[in-house]
């Protein structure tokens, strides 16, 4: 059985002008993770991190449905956090469990649709604009949040690490996701040969291994930096010097993450993509804020997008107003 576990050390109890104390719930998927410390950083906050065991995840909606709260582990229990942070359809019921037990203690916000009958639950959702249900209590933003903030960046570009001082530019970053209809995206990297300078390359846990074999060599035929899983993760250096982005049109929050660079970021579609995802896609093309991948650079400039700092801000601003009022959602 998976068992729960903090990950980060638990904060020190806040002072009127320390940052709040923050607890993550999620099942340690990284698309899930992200979002929450990229919002606990925004706030300053060092936030302890809990994986939900997803074995007890079904059984813990049943018995939540049923109108008994789900079973919290030794680790979760009082003192309560200021703010919870929770992401995933396994972390559902351990957050509204958390609630009814915390009840004015602690705000609890959920990033994404935890879906009926849950909605009502919490304090505060996050959800992305292509997802669709609206309400008081829920804030929207067409990207995610992340852990790439300007100041990231900043530091990355002002101190390149080593092994990017001999790629020459352009430096395309070509950051690689998963599942199927990704077939065509190592020919378009091959008609970009002429133009690229250096690559760097980074695949995720989801990507094939062939693919990515397959990607590794092309892009190996100039300068590059392929990484490999070892070693700390160039992944927020990559996006940072990188002079233009390719991203697969797979991932919401990869996608989001690129936008933060204000590089120009050129999306190679998978065969077949969900409707929401379309939806997301479309809206940023029609915007000017993202192009198609066609095996060609594209020159053009927009504002970075920043949305973990606009809902780190909604947060904080409903935070302070539960804080005195007991109601947080609007």
């Amino acid at each position: 059985m998976t068992a729960w576990r903090p990950i980060l050390s638990d904060p020190p109890a806040p002072t009127a002008a320390s940052p709040p104390t923050v607890w993550i719930l999620t099942d340690g998927k990284a698309g899930d993770v992200g979002p929450c410390l990229g919002l606990a950083e925004a706030l300053g906050a060092h936030p302890r991190l809990h994986v939900v065991p997803r074995e007890r995840s079904h059984l813990a909606k049943l018995a939540d449905l049923a109108g008994w709260p789900a079973a919290l582990p030794d680790e979760l229990a009082p003192p309560w956090p200021d703010l919870v942070l929770a992401c995933g359809a396994p972390a559902v019921p351990f957050a509204r469990a958390i609630k009814r037990r915390a009840g004015r203690r602690s705000f609890v916000v959920f990033l994404r649709d935890p879906r009926p009958p849950h909605r009502g639950a919490f304090d505060m959702l996050w959800m992305p604009a292509h997802d669709g249900p609206r309400g008081r209590s829920i804030v929207v933003t067409e990207t995610s949040p992340h852990r790439i903030a300007p100041a990231l960046l900043a530091r990355h570009r002002a101190r390149p690490p080593v092994w990017a001082e001999t790629l020459p530019g352009p430096r395309i970053a070509v950051v690689v996701g998963g599942g199927p209809g990704l077939d065509a995206l190592p020919d378009r990297l091959e008609r970009l040969l002429p133009e690229a300078g250096s690559f760097m390359m980074t695949p995720s846990r989801r990507t094939d291994p062939a693919l990515a074999a397959r990607i590794a060599a092309i892009v190996g035929r100039r300068p590059a930096f392929v990484w490999t899983g070892e070693g700390d993760n160039p992944y927020p250096a990559m996006l940072a010097l990188a002079d233009a982005i390719v991203v697969t049109g797979d991932s919401h929050n990869m996608v989001s993450e690129a936008l933060a660079t204000g590089r120009p970021v050129l999306v190679h579609e998978p065969a077949t993509l969900k409707n929401k995802f379309r939806r997301f896609l479309d809206g940023l093309y029609s915007r000017g804020l993202i192009r198609p991948f066609e095996g060609r650079l594209e020159s053009y400039t927009y504002e970075a997008l920043d949305s973990t700092k606009v809902v780190a801000d909604e947060i904080a601003r409903r935070l302070e107003a539960f804080r005195t009022t007991g109601r947080g959602g609007a």
